[in-house]
């Protein structure tokens, strides 16, 4: 295997983790131990969410909607707008699930919705594979 192919492999990616609730961000913080290719930093509202993605460049994000300072609608929205965090995947994590949630989600230019309780192993799945279609390229 090359150099540059093993530097890939090694290459951790920094996952942001945003819930305003310590429970459900725990939760979502061991499931992430099931993705070792994962850098796990997390936030607890909003605008916490938004200073961590200025200072950490998630490469994806696990985004709570309902949250006090500013919804995940809105965290979405603006990050999807700016040329510097466009390309930041980010996931939808939610107890909403009807379909005018759904559509403003996407709207807001989430990449994937998960609803809440979180199956574990599809939350995993996702993750894995939208870090690995981004690490591609």
């Amino acid at each position: 295997m090359s150099a540059s192919a093993k530097n890939t492999l090694d290459k951790k990616h920094t996952v942001l983790l945003v819930d305003d609730n310590a429970q459900n961000l725990e939760l979502l913080e061991v499931y992430m131990e099931d993705v070792p290719s994962a850098r796990v930093v997390t936030a607890t509202n909003g605008l916490e969410a938004m200073e961590k993605v200025e200072a950490e460049s998630p490469d994806l994000i696990l985004l709570d909607i309902m949250m006090p300072k500013m919804s995940g609608f809105e965290v979405c929205k603006r990050l999807k707008s700016s040329p510097e965090t466009r390309d930041v995947i980010i996931i939808m994590v939610t107890a909403l699930n009807e379909p005018s949630d759904i559509e403003r989600a996407a709207e807001c230019g989430t990449d994937d919705y998960l609803t809440k309780p979180i199956d574990r192993k599809a939350m995993v799945d996702l993750v894995t594979s939208l870090l690995a279609t981004k690490a591609k390229g």
